[in-house]
């Protein structure tokens, strides 16, 4: 039997949505670097998600005493059942690497490299990682990845603090700049992690890199509304989740002109079957868009928000933050390249909102202006330094 462990609902809701968005972040590099050892990572923490569900599930409805009791944990039955679906979407994209599905080669190697990527590796004995604490080594600044888990044996660490101590044997997952992967697979004493290499073209791909481009799209749009979605709840804001709406119809769309391509690719294709796993991708990004759109219904109809799902929502590892640009401040006239917001503050631009508009995953050549309102998601010690370039004061964020 396992061991009772008093948890408060909000403490639940924040690990499970962290655990879920590290599932994605984890399957997708299981495709892009073809890794079963990634895909295992993945297959754990969806026992660990399935165990926070029914104890959230147990809680809420625990906590209904009253029918105004019973609708606002509704709301918050709603989330926790997305969140799991979300988990479960993981979970399948990363099936597709064990089942050998197939991926194309097309697929891998048109991924635009990210400015942030995930990343695994085990600490082995003896490494420069071995006994010493995250402190100690300093890892944004030594390779430019941040801790984001610890798993040790079966026991997990989100969000490790700086004095957490590593052993051989410790698997580290981080986020960060794709060339900090190899600095930091060195300092775990971790062999080069190299990505497949790309297979000759076995005939027209004009159609399957169609396909391909409609997919990166779509997994791209499905991240941001997952963002928006979460940014919705905490803002109460009608607006964002009217956005998440829209992206979950445009990925409707997108997944039909996908299926199309690979119809036609197959024809030309000498292994047809290498396609199927480009068909359950698209269906696990729409289902991701499609939990996001669940979870913002709430706030499209007016209904009331439970306090602890927006606090869960605050507090969680990856926190969401809206700001708007001072006229005068730093970044007043800036591009997003120019503040080096990554490095800075560890913070990466998910939308800006001008005139009304949202504009989604700003490329580095967006320029900001004075009343532009941006959507940021990131390490919450990056909310001092960030607020500082856009000209505010850091108790304004907590007001």
């Amino acid at each position: 039997m396992r061991e009772a462990q008093p948890r408060n609902l909000k403490d639940m809701l924040a690990e499970a949505k962290d655990t879920s968005e590290l599932m994605v972040d984890l399957a997708y590099a299981a495709i892009l670097y073809d890794s079963e050892d990634i895909s295992e990572e993945v297959f754990r923490l969806e026992e660990r998600l399935n165990q926070l569900v029914f104890d959230m599930r147990t809680l809420a409805v625990l906590a209904a005493r009253s029918p105004s009791d019973a609708e606002q944990m509704a709301g918050i039955l709603q989330v926790v059942q997305d969140i799991e679906k979300i988990g479960n979407a993981a979970y399948d994209i990363a099936k597709i690497v064990v089942k050998r599905l197939g991926i194309p080669p097309e697929l891998l190697h048109d991924i635009p490299e990210a400015e942030e990527i995930p990343s695994r590796v085990r600490v082995h004995a003896g490494s420069a990682l071995d006994g010493r604490s995250l402190e100690e080594i300093d890892l944004p600044v030594e390779t430019g990845m941040r801790p984001i888990a610890i798993r040790s044996g079966d026991e997990w660490h989100f969000d490790p603090a700086p004095e957490q101590v590593l052993r051989a044997g410790d698997v580290l997952f981080l986020q960060g700049p794709p060339e900090g992967v190899a600095e930091l697979r060195e300092l775990a004493g971790a062999p080069p992690l190299r990505r497949p290499e790309p297979a000759g073209p076995s005939g027209p791909l004009s159609e399957l890199e169609r396909a391909v481009d409609i997919f990166i799209e779509m997994k791209n749009i499905s991240e941001v509304a997952v963002g928006l979605a979460y940014s919705a709840l905490l803002y109460r804001d009608a607006g964002l989740a009217r956005e998440v709406v829209a992206i979950e119809d445009e990925m409707d769309e997108m997944r039909y002109r996908l299926e199309r391509w690979v119809l036609l690719a197959a024809a030309h294709v000498e292994e047809p079957a290498r396609l199927r796993g480009i068909l359950h991708l698209a269906t696990a990004s729409e289902t991701i868009a499609d939990c996001a759109k669940e979870m913002v219904w709430m706030v499209e109809q007016g209904e009331e928000i439970h306090p602890v799902l927006s606090a869960a929502v605050g507090e969680s590892d990856e926190v969401v933050v809206k700001l708007a640009v001072a006229p005068g401040s730093r970044a007043d006239g800036e591009t997003l390249r120019a503040l080096h917001l990554e490095t800075e503050t560890g913070m990466f631009a998910l939308a800006v909102s001008r005139g009304g508009r949202w504009t989604y995953r700003p490329r580095d050549t967006f320029r900001l202006r004075g009343g532009d309102a941006v959507l940021f998601t990131g390490a919450p010690e990056g909310l001092e330094p960030l607020a500082e370039l856009f000209g505010h004061d850091l108790e304004e964020l907590a007001e």
